[in-house]
């Protein structure tokens, strides 16, 4: 087990009730580990831990960190004066909501969200033509997630007035007709580049985040494998 202190700060802190917390979790447990325990443990907190800052022994942790004994957690809104556009990524093995994922990102000055979603293809008619049975996704998650977060990074550069963004990577067995990952971006306006941003979006994680594909057919099942090469620091 691991044992770690959890500080809880401003609206967390007020819906707890406690600014201190402690916990003891199994060895290999990451901070998404804990936001879920948390969740589980005190159902009051409700939706206040999908938009929060999450800091490790005073480092700027993500979801997939793992956690050692005697850490030292915080937890907080983004800090006042800085409010940060939303961004969530993450790598699941569950069902995701897209009307939930796009709330997640919706602000008050939101007027367009452009989302992409892909769906496991059953039939396939375009080059070889066959059909598929499953989806086999697997996933390298912090690196995935890091990299996620670093095409909504690369997003805003280059759409500055694209604000809130999410992306969200199946993994697992999937049938057809099954969202496999949805990229949503939104902004004030239907012509701030939400479009592009969208396409952008789905291109980049095709080509540096590290989620793999096998395809299963009546007739056996092969890794999907890609062309691009990524270079060093991309």
């Amino acid at each position: 087990m691991v044992h770690i202190r959890v500080l809880l700060f401003a609206h967390l802190r007020e819906a707890v009730g406690q600014n201190h917390l402690a916990f003891s979790l199994p060895q290999g447990s990451s901070v998404r580990d804990l936001k879920q325990v948390l969740q589980n443990r005190y159902p009051e907190l409700g939706s206040r831990l999908d938009n929060i800052i999450v800091a490790v022994n005073q480092v700027f942790a993500d979801d997939g960190d793992l956690l050692e004994d005697g850490a030292e957690v915080a937890l907080f809104p983004p800090v006042s004066g800085g409010a940060l556009s939303p961004t969530i990524v993450a790598v699941t093995d569950e069902a995701f909501d897209l009307n939930v994922l796009v709330a997640q990102i919706v602000q008050p000055n939101t007027g367009a969200v452009c989302v992409f979603t892909g769906i496991v293809r059953g039939e396939t008619q375009r080059g070889n033509p066959h059909q598929t049975v499953a989806l086999e996704y697997e996933a390298y998650i912090p690196m995935a997630e890091a990299k996620m977060r670093q095409i909504a990074d690369e997003i805003r550069q280059r759409w500055p007035n694209v604000e809130g963004i999410a992306m969200i990577q199946r993994v697992g067995r999937l049938q057809p007709g099954s969202p496999t990952v949805a990229i949503a971006c939104a902004a004030a306006h239907r012509d701030m580049g939400v479009f592009e941003a969208a396409r952008y979006g789905i291109d980049r994680l095709k080509e540096i985040v590290p989620v793999w594909k096998k395809e299963i057919g009546p007739l056996g099942e092969t890794w999907v494998e890609g062309h691009y090469h990524p270079e060093r620091g991309e």
